[in-house]
């Protein structure tokens, strides 16, 4: 069975000491993180000024030169990084290099809201489904619930999902036109619509989105549920609960279930890093304004404030993932918290 603090002040103290070393490794590592991406993306064929000069026949090298000095490339890579994150210690992450010269953060916070909310009804969704979709599958071991579940999961998880998307618009967008296929919600006459027409039509414009996204997180975690399930099941307690009489109900859902989510929860704080970068495909295909439509846009035009803005984001979550892993772990079994 899990344990937790025996509430003695030594186990508290090991906690407090295991969690001061992992908020210790925060800082260096975020910096680890934001210097290679800098440098990477510097790297990268192409700069922002490409699309004004490379096809303006008029542009003459001094021009260039002052485009270069006007977005700051002009300066030393590590004078530009070092600006860059005196900038970020005063939570500013510049302006974009696009012609309406916005704050990235003004540009982040009004997408970010959308993202947000795709990915928690999308692991919501994949929450719902997967958990009951995995006890099942382990409580009824090879039988052919097992199997079919299976092979229909694992055809999910090796499907790609644009050409999922792509099948799924064609099929209930264009050829049953039940769903849109792009947007938020209706551009013609949506204004004029009431308070819960104006729901329903958001929830249509979602349904297919939130699928895609959900489509892969499903089968990895049905899977991961029933290897869960089946590692308990084999436990003897499980055994001992079935010969004082339980019902299979009880035993399943009250003992095994308790103990088999735990390593499944865990997964929810890796899951954050992925709702964003998991983002920029169905948000490009069904041309929803969310962040990761604008990861796309920048790296088309080479944006490097917003690249940058949107990593930080990106970096935070999966340290925070990471953070709250650790942590579950650590009260989940007290012999990690020595490491």
């Amino acid at each position: 069975m899990v344990k937790g603090f025996n509430n003695s002040k030594g186990d508290e103290m090991q906690f407090l000491i295991f969690l001061a070393k992992k908020l210790a490794y925060l800082l260096p590592t975020f910096l680890g993180i934001t210097l290679v991406s800098f440098t990477v993306m510097h790297m990268a064929p192409g700069e922002p000024m490409s699309i004004q000069a490379d096809f303006n026949p008029k542009m003459t090298p001094e021009a260039r030169e002052r485009l270069r000095a006007q977005y700051g490339l002009d300066k030393p890579l590590y004078e530009q990084y070092w600006n860059w994150l005196k900038g970020l210690a005063k939570l500013d992450l510049g302006k974009s290099f696009a012609s309406d010269k916005r704050p990235v953060w003004d540009k982040i916070r009004e997408r970010l809201p959308i993202t947000i909310l795709i990915n928690l009804l999308s692991l919501t969704l994949i929450f719902l489904i997967a958990i009951p979709l995995g006890v099942q599958a382990a409580v009824h071991q090879n039988s052919l619930f097992d199997r079919i579940s299976t092979v229909m999961v694992f055809f999910f998880y090796a499907m790609p999902s644009f050409w999922a998307a792509l099948l799924l618009m064609m099929f209930f967008g264009i050829y049953l036109e039940w769903l849109p296929i792009s947007g938020l919600h209706s551009i013609v006459g949506y204004d004029s619509l009431s308070t819960w027409q104006k729901i329903w039509d958001w929830t249509k414009h979602l349904i297919l989105p939130v699928s895609i996204s959900a489509l892969g997180g499903l089968a990895g975690l049905s899977r991961y549920m029933r290897s869960s399930m089946l590692e308990v099941l084999r436990q003897d307690y499980i055994l001992t609960a079935r010969a004082k009489g339980l019902s299979e109900r009880v035993v399943i859902y009250r003992h095994a279930l308790r103990n088999a989510l735990l390593p499944v929860i865990t997964i929810l704080g890796l899951s954050l890093p992925g709702m964003i970068g998991g983002s920029v495909i169905f948000e490009s295909i069904f041309a929803i304004p969310g962040i990761g439509q604008l990861m796309w846009t920048s790296v088309m035009a080479r944006d490097y404030p917003v690249l940058m803005g949107n990593l930080v984001i990106v970096a935070v979550l999966t340290l925070l993932g990471n953070l709250l892993a650790d942590i579950g772990y650590a009260l989940a079994d007290p012999r990690i918290r020595n490491q």
